[in-house]
């Protein structure tokens, strides 16, 4: 089965930390994609993330997807680790993903300060892991909602998804279909194309840099989607979270992708969007920032009181276990 551990068995791995360590600000805990480590008077953010799946861009999302999680926890990205492992001896494919991998990182003005690199006969698919590390003056934590928050979400959802259908479903999705939507600037275009330039959008470093001034807490949904990204703010912030599905913003290519290949956006690969807790009275000079620097986002729900546990209700559904990302059918 691919995919993430189901929260109970993440709870046996995250109970098991090594040694006590006092600088240790935030360590392994369900949502919190990054730990925090004092260095002096700043601390050090450090995120690892896997990948295996997305083929045609598997360096560039590995990088993104990483140096995400950092950007999300209030620090900028600096330096990445990188590790590769290729089923087979495949210069080719060492090649194209390295070449990603250094195209990526320069793009965010990342340094990669190290890594492992090796042949893996038993493995299917080329697999690259990930750390990133970044200082912040402040950490941001997935686990900060307060009641009375707004929650934004950043460019819409399935940004990543939409561009995973449109490469490695290509065949699939078929290059005669075309985006039907409101949207003149896309209306009639070609869906694969135009899914395919969301590659281009899969980093928030930008969104978080922003947000972090206003939010008290921030979080990029990955797996399983915007929904999946709320259950973990729920969760962590032991809070309940009430959103509206019809808030949630989807683009025209993401819904023509996501109709023709019979999944929900909502529930696909989320990376490129930012969702940030903000008190309310922050939330308008926070969406102007935004838009300041070209980036679209609303307001997609609220923070409540709950009994303590975490939950999300999305319209009138409680939603207590995180669903499973909808492309891994497509996969199998």
């Amino acid at each position: 089965m691919i995919g993430k551990l189901d929260p109970d068995d993440l709870a046996l791995v995250v109970s098991r930390t090594g040694a006590q360590d006092d600088d240790v600000q935030v360590g392994p805990g369900y949502g919190e994609d990054a730990a925090a480590i004092e260095i002096g008077d700043e601390t050090l953010v450090v995120s690892s993330d896997p990948l295996s799946l997305a083929r045609e861009r598997l360096g560039t999302l590995a990088v993104n997807v990483a140096c995400n999680d950092v950007a999300c926890s209030g620090a900028d990205p600096r330096w990445l680790t990188n590790v590769v492992f290729l089923p087979d001896d495949d210069r080719e494919t060492l090649d194209i993903v390295t070449e990603q991998i250094d195209e990526a990182a320069k793009n965010l003005d990342v340094a990669i300060v190290g890594g492992h690199s090796e042949y893996a006969p038993d493995l299917s698919r080329p697999t690259v892991t990930m750390t990133a590390m970044g200082l912040a003056d402040e950490y941001v934590p997935t686990g900060g909602v307060e009641p009375g928050d707004r929650l934004v979400l950043t460019k819409g959802a399935g940004i990543e998804g939409t561009a995973i259908l449109a490469t490695d479903f290509r065949d699939e999705v078929g290059t005669d279909t075309t985006v039907d939507g409101e949207s003149a600037a896309v209306d009639g275009e070609s869906a694969v194309e135009a899914g395919e330039s969301f590659f281009e959008e899969i980093s928030v470093a930008e969104d978080a840099r922003v947000l972090r001034e206003y939010a008290h807490a921030m979080h990029d949904p990955t797996e399983g989607g915007v929904i999946t990204g709320l259950l973990e703010m729920a969760e962590a912030s032991e809070i309940r979270l009430e959103v509206e599905r019809d808030d949630v913003p989807v683009r025209d290519v993401t819904r023509t992708l996501c109709d023709t290949m019979s999944v929900d956006p909502l529930r696909i690969f989320g990376s490129g969007a930012l969702l940030a807790a903000i008190p309310e009275e922050g939330v308008e000079d926070a969406l102007d920032a935004l838009r300041d620097v070209g980036i679209s986002a609303a307001v997609v729900g609220r923070a409540v009181e709950g009994d303590g546990d975490g939950e999300l209700v999305l319209d009138d559904e409680i939603i207590a276990d995180p669903p499973r990302d909808d492309l891994y059918q497509l996969w199998e």
